[in-house]
């Protein structure tokens, strides 16, 4: 089954569920004018940002201490706005396509936390969802809740001599998501038309991925069944441990599962009272996390610290499955040579498999792009980065880094969040983790399904070549010192012909010596010779001049306007292409 088919099937067995009527409709309606009120605000400072005065002047520079300003008055604005907005800030906070770096580290603040709901609200959807009542249908019931959040909330149970735990959700929640959901999807288009391209086209691709995945959220169904496929591919693996489902206690509202205990898997202190290896816990965690990714296609996409815990003989327990995401067999092929790329040290690969997965854009600037990604590779090595280096390559993109070119489709941005998270457990568990290095070590060991032997010996020819070099250099280096202190250092250099230039000097050498020499030749007509001659003599050393000060002028217009790497040419560059 197609990537496209299934995602048709998990929208058509969503959409029946989907609340309508005349009270979604006149909600929606009331929420659309609180959501305006608030976020007006924003768009007047927005509207500043581009027009001085608003409707006239030029545009105005906004400092990095405006913009933290600003993302702490939105996180504001998102938890008054309640449940769905919470969420949707979440998911920003893991877009950096979408939002200047600020705004996302002030966004990744929010937590999914709010008052439960009274166990009175609880329990008459949980016995019409279950058919019976709660003393009937459980053998014992802890009425308050061990975990909650803004679309569920868990409670601890007993069911045929086990533990389990019950996860319901929220009364009345579906109706009010549905209400802002639809107020999004009438505001992005009006968001949009006033955005650059590249923004538009995130912002449009992020609120239907927003859209499809919160209502998978609410969907506890297809959370039992992600359950249910990704405990089936580490059945046999006794180092994780994921809940088996309660079938006979489940429904799309209440999914009931097995209760596994466990230690939250950022409790440092506790990890090391159990004698667990952090070093190999963030190494098991990151190639657990890459074979569902790469191998199954299936995964659990919330790994924040609430979601992970880890048992005294360092089993991996996974929780709540309600975001979860799948990849194609293409997506997976790009993203296992995304993967070898960052083993090999090779960037070009690395940016050939964005290309193909149309996460980055074709027409942008390879050599920015280049250094953008050797930055991100060193910060996924743990190395420290350059202050300067970062703010010269921002200065590259004209201070609007986050606009363009990189576009991330629906079903990498949740890898992108995955990634993003992961990254802080890890480093919390682990200061010296090194991203590239486990990628490295599981390209070589695992490989991939139809090429393992050549991605290895790729590998190793990489690492033999670099041994190499070190070796080598050195030697070579002194020799060549040696050379200077006896001053028998000989210096070769080649001048590139960059766009012609050998040929243009060429041109213009000759045309001077032309026009010099026509000058004394009109001078000796003009004596000795006739009237026709002399004029023809004249015509073709101005002729001559004419020519050669042309060329000096088209190359000072092409320097005036050679593309630079902007909007305006990003778009030139689409329309060529």
């Amino acid at each position: 089954m197609s990537d496209s088919q299934r995602a048709d099937d998990r929208s058509a067995s969503t959409a029946g569920r989907q609340p309508t009527g005349l009270g979604v409709k006149l909600r929606a309606l009331w929420r659309a004018l609180v959501i305006v009120w608030q976020f007006v605000p924003f768009v007047l400072a927005w509207a500043r940002d581009r027009k001085r005065f608003l409707v006239f002047g030029r545009s105005r520079s906004v400092s990095s201490e405006d913009r933290t300003r600003r993302a702490r008055r939105l996180k504001e604005t998102f938890l008054d706005l309640g449940p769905a907005f919470i969420k949707l800030g979440q998911m920003l906070s893991t877009r950096p396509d979408a939002l200047p770096a600020e705004y996302i580290e002030v966004l990744s603040e929010l937590q999914d936390k709010v008052p439960p709901d009274p166990w009175a609200d609880i329990e008459p959807l949980l016995e019409r969802e279950l058919d019976g009542s709660v003393e009937e249908r459980f053998a014992a019931f802890d009425t308050s809740p061990i975990s909650g959040a803004s679309l569920g909330q868990v409670y601890e149970a007993e069911l045929d001599g086990r533990r389990v735990a019950v996860k319901v959700l929220r009364p009345g929640i579906r109706e009010r998501v549905e209400s802002d959901l639809r107020v999004l999807a009438t505001l992005t288009p009006i968001l949009a038309s006033g955005a650059e391209p590249g923004q538009a086209f995130t912002l449009e691709n992020l609120t239907e991925e927003f859209s499809a995945t919160i209502r998978r959220e609410m969907d506890y169904a297809h959370e039992a069944r992600m359950l249910r496929e990704i405990g089936d591919s580490f059945a046999d693996d006794d180092g994780v441990a994921i809940p088996d489902v309660v079938e006979s206690h489940t429904t799309d509202r209440v999914v009931t599962m097995e209760y596994v205990d466990g230690v939250k898997i950022d409790d440092v202190a506790r990890l090391d009272e159990m004698g667990i290896d952090r070093a190999a816990l963030v190494q098991r965690l990151e190639e657990v996390y890459i074979q569902m990714i790469v191998e199954d296609g299936r995964f659990h996409a919330d790994p924040h610290p609430g979601n992970l815990a880890v048992q005294p003989d360092g089993t991996l327990v996974f929780y709540d499955f309600g975001m979860t995401g799948r990849l194609g067999p293409r997506t997976r092929e790009q993203l296992m040579e995304f993967y070898v790329g960052l083993a090999t040290d090779d960037v070009d690969r690395v940016m050939d498999a964005f290309v193909a997965m149309g996460a980055l854009d074709p027409a942008a600037d390879r050599e920015v792009m280049r250094e953008a990604f050797e930055i991100v590779i060193e910060q996924f090595r743990g190395e420290d980065i350059s202050e300067y280096r970062v703010e010269q390559l921002v200065g590259q993109f004209e201070t609007q880094l986050y606009e363009f070119p990189m576009r991330l489709p629906q079903d990498l941005a949740l890898v992108v969040r995955v990634t993003t998270v992961l990254e802080g457990v890890c480093r919390t568990l682990d200061p010296d983790f090194d991203f590239i290095e486990i990628i490295t070590e599981y390209v070589m060991e695992q490989g991939a399904a139809d090429a393992g032997e050549a991605v290895r010996e790729e590998v190793q020819e990489t690492v033999t070549r670099t041994a190499r070099s070190l070796v080598t250099t050195a030697p070579k280096a002194e020799a060549a010192l040696d050379t200077a202190g006896r001053g028998e250092l000989v210096l070769e250099t080649m001048l590139k012909d960059s766009d012609g230039l050998a040929r243009q000097m060429a041109r213009r050498l000759f045309l001077g010596m032309v026009a010099a020499a026509g000058i004394p030749v009109a001078a000796f007509f003009y004596v000795d010779a006739s009237l026709p001659s002399t004029l023809l003599a004249v015509g073709g050393t101005v002729t001559t001049l004419g020519l050669l000060l042309w060329s000096f002028r088209r190359q000072r217009r092409a320097a005036l306007t050679t593309p630079q790497f902007t909007r305006h040419e990003m778009r030139r560059r689409e329309d060529e292409g």
